[in-house]
């Protein structure tokens, strides 16, 4: 398969709220191949930093496990993947917001290993690169209404990778503390 270079969406293309995600994500020639690299990337993160033994911590009382956060990463991609490939099919229905906070407890991510929920979200992640490998520009660049306003299916892509990118910040800036400071103890 050849690379596809996803164009980074316009701002005009999505809310202003996923700005900050959005942009985070670096430019690629082959943006299903950064996907890819960015998964494996977070499953050997958080097998080495996290592993079953620290995968409940949370950085606050009310806050989610690092394990329900990789599960929250499978179902908001999940969604993401749905509408994109919704737009890109050319569906004009419009399509309805969700929930993420009900989604976490619903999920019941607790109960299963940190390997169950990895494999989950690189399982989510290989559909999510299958839908950009079979892309065309034009595809990538039709538009769709989701809960949110509207938004092209490439500034849904990069949100999802632009996603993950901000779980990982905040597991290396909240999370790895805590586990240091469990251990240090």
């Amino acid at each position: 398969m050849s690379p596809f270079r996803l164009q980074r969406p316009d701002p005009s293309e999505y809310n202003p709220r996923f700005q900050p995600e959005i942009m985070s994500v670096p430019d690629s020639d082959d943006f299903a191949s950064l996907i890819r690299d960015q998964a494996r990337a977070t499953v050997e993160f958080m097998n080495k930093q996290f592993g079953e033994q620290h995968a409940s911590v949370r950085y606050g009382p009310d806050k989610w496990t690092a394990r329900e956060v990789i599960g929250h990463l499978s179902d908001c991609e999940r969604v993401f993947g749905y509408r994109a490939m919704r737009i890109a099919r050319g569906d004009v229905t419009v399509l309805p917001g969700f929930d993420e906070n009900a989604y976490v407890p619903a999920g019941l991510f607790e109960r299963r290993t940190l390997k169950s929920v990895l494999d989950e979200f690189l399982g989510v992640r290989s559909a999510t690169i299958g839908l950009v490998e079979g892309l065309t520009d034009e595809f990538a660049a039709r538009v769709g209404n989701i809960g949110s306003g509207q938004m092209s299916v490439r500034a849904i892509l990069y949100l999802a990778a632009g996603h993950e990118l901000h779980h990982g910040r905040l597991f290396r800036e909240r999370y790895l503390p805590c586990i240091d400071a469990a251990t240090a103890r």
